[in-house]
Order: structure tokens, then C-alpha cells, then sequence
């Protein structure tokens, strides 16, 4: 494939964040979405019908052996996520697949074998990571604006309290942590820039045994101490603090601001109250189209034109879930090799 080309796209599923990002990709030149896949023949119907799609398959086989498609969105539950990412890969697709990746660290290093073995691109789906906004806190960070960094807080958290949303549902890999939590721990992953060598956590659980609150401190060796917080029983909130010796950055990191809030970043250059503080203001915008938009660099010129999470920021992501999760159940500090 080259740049001159659109990246061709199936869907497996039908579910309503896939309607999203068919929607938020549709301007995009780059990629076009050409088949569907839905297990429910009439809701499958009625999705392409929605988003211009002629081609539907009964089954995700079925859009996997298509040859007219290049590469796959995955937007099922959690807990189905190795499996399909991996059949696409085998399948010569390359995988475009929502956070988190996996339900644990061992499916996630599994899923990124089998697309180096077949030869594809995998990415992790976070928007955020996208964002103008995320770009330019990047772009502080590595100027050393604020100095070395001390500190780190991270939350996200919104509300809902349907028994039956998936999100709660054990089976299929809910949880806060796994929802809300993958960002926050992505978020402070990308901005340590390395691994934490231990967490504790502490945890609300909901009456399906999820987690419905969870927060946790991260200790780094280089001295770093991150605590982050997600939760599915408060009002929205998405912010984080990063503190250095030198100064600090206040900054939201939503997906597709100015949805949740306009994409602004606070710095404050200085280690007094009086210091002056600087907003800077990005553009916002779909998260999922600049996300996709980076996804088809990655797959066209390859992995050093793609803005997302890396391989190994995925896998780190996954192993600190599973750690905080592990601590949460145990009440007690846990180390990562």
C-alpha cells in the first residue's frame, strides 16, 4: 500500500463506539470504511445503512478472510479482544483495536507476537494520544519546562449505574480500571516515560464484583511517585497534574475536546506561588479521526510517522493494570519485574 491509496477498513461489531468512530473517521480521505461485521444480522443492517456501508458480514470470519479489507477496527468487549486481534492478524489485517488491548499482560504480549510473526501493524486506540493537546504536553515535557519530575496525579471518572452495561459485567473484562483506569494509566506511563517498580491500590467494588472506584499509588525508581484514581460513580472528570522541580502542568487529556472541556494546558514555569501561570490553548477536534488518520501513517510509512502508544507503552499499560488490580484484591503493595 502507499500514501496514494485509502487504508480500506472492516468493523468487527456493531456496537456503539464503533458508530462513533465510523462517524468521526468519515471526513478523513485517508481511510474508508468498507465492511462490517455484526453477529446480529438486523443490527448489522441497520448500522451499514447508517454509515453508507454496502458490506455486511454474518460473521467476523467472514470480514476477516475479505480481501478487499486491509485492516480492522475492534471495538468488542475487553475480554474478546486478544482473540480477534490475533485471527486478524493471522489473517494478514492490520488492527486498529480499543483500549485496553487485552485483560492481561500475557494476551497483550501475545497479540503484538502474533503481529510482528504475520508482518502487520497493531495499534492501541487511545484518541487522546492523537489530540493536539496531548502533542504539545509531550513537546513541554521533553523541553524540560518544568525540570525532573516528582510528582504525577491522574483521574478520570464518570457515572452510570446500569446492571446490564457490559462495563460491569466480569465475564467480559469490566471495570473501572479496565475503562477509565487504562487511560489514566497510560497517560502517566507516556509521561514517566518508563515502568513503576511497585503499586498499591485501593478499591470500591460494584455488586457484580468489578471494580466501580479504584485508586493507586505508583512508586518509579527514578524517584517518580504517581497516584491516579478512575471511577464509574462520579461526575465527569478528566485531569492530571504533573509537578517537576522546576515547575508544573495542569492539563485535561480528553479525546475529543472541546467535548468535556476546552483543550488547555497550564503551566506554571517557577517553584513559588507567585510564579506566573501560562494557558496555552490547542486545537481539539474527533479524536477518533486524528487517530485514524495517524493509524493509516502507521500502516503507509510505518511506525515512526504514528503518534500512539508504542508496543511497549501497551504492554507496560497492561502489566500496571494487572498490578493495581492484584494489589486492590490483596491489600498490599505489589512489585512489577
Amino acid at each position: 500500500m502507499t500514501n496514494l491509496h485509502p487504508l480500506r477498513l472492516g468493523i468487527l461489531g456493531a456496537a456503539n463506539i464503533a458508530r462513533a468512530f465510523a462517524h468521526g473517521v468519515a471526513p478523513s480521505p485517508h481511510l474508508e470504511i468498507v465492511a462490517l461485521a455484526s453477529r446480529d444480522p438486523e443490527k448489522g443492517r441497520a448500522f451499514a445503512q447508517e454509515i453508507g456501508v454496502a458490506r455486511v458480514h454474518a460473521s467476523y470470519e467472514a470480514l476477516l478472510q475479505d480481501q478487499d479489507v486491509d485492516a480492522v477496527y475492534i471495538p468488542l468487549p475487553n475480554a474478546l479482544h486478544a482473540e480477534w486481534v490475533i485471527r486478524a492478524a493471522e489473517a494478514g489485517k492490520h488492527v486498529l483495536c480499543e483500549k485496553p488491548l487485552a485483560v492481561s499482560a500475557a494476551q497483550t504480549r501475545a497479540m503484538f507476537d502474533a503481529a510482528r510473526k504475520h508482518q502487520v501493524q497493531l495499534a492501541e486506540a487511545y484518541p487522546y494520544r492523537a489530540q493536539p493537546q496531548t502533542l504539545k504536553l509531550r513537546e513541554l515535557l521533553a523541553a524540560g519546562t518544568i525540570g525532573k519530575l516528582q510528582l504525577i496525579q491522574a483521574s478520570f471518572g464518570f457515572l452510570f449505574s446500569d446492571p446490564a452495561n457490559i462495563r460491569l459485567n466480569p465475564a467480559l473484562g469490566g471495570g473501572a480500571l479496565l475503562d477509565a483506569g487504562s487511560y489514566v494509566a497510560n497517560f502517566v506511563r507516556m509521561v514517566a516515560g518508563e515502568l513503576p517498580s511497585r503499586v498499591h491500590a485501593s478499591a470500591h467494588w460494584a455488586q457484580s464484583g468489578v471494580d466501580r472506584t479504584m485508586v493507586a499509588t505508583l512508586e518509579f525508581r527514578s524517584g517518580l511517585l504517581a497516584q491516579i484514581a478512575c471511577s464509574f460513580a462520579t461526575a465527569f472528570h478528566r485531569r492530571a497534574l504533573i509537578v517537576g522541580d522546576a515547575g508544573s502542568l495542569h492539563t485535561t487529556f480528553l479525546n475529543s475536546p472541546p467535548e468535556g472541556g476546552p483543550p488547555t494546558i497550564e503551566l506554571r514555569q517557577g517553584v513559588r506561588a507567585t510564579a506566573p501561570l501560562e494557558t496555552i490553548e490547542t486545537a481539539g477536534g474527533s479524536g477518533f479521526l486524528a487517530e485514524a488518520e495517524a493509524f493509516w501513517k502507521l500502516v503507509a510509512q510505518g511506525p515512526a510517522h504514528w503518534t500512539g502508544t508504542t508496543p511497549q507503552e501497551s504492554i507496560d499499560t497492561a502489566v500496571i493494570l494487572e498490578a493495581i488490580l492484584h494489589s486492590a484484591k490483596a491489600g498490599d503493595w505489589v512489585a512489577l519485574a
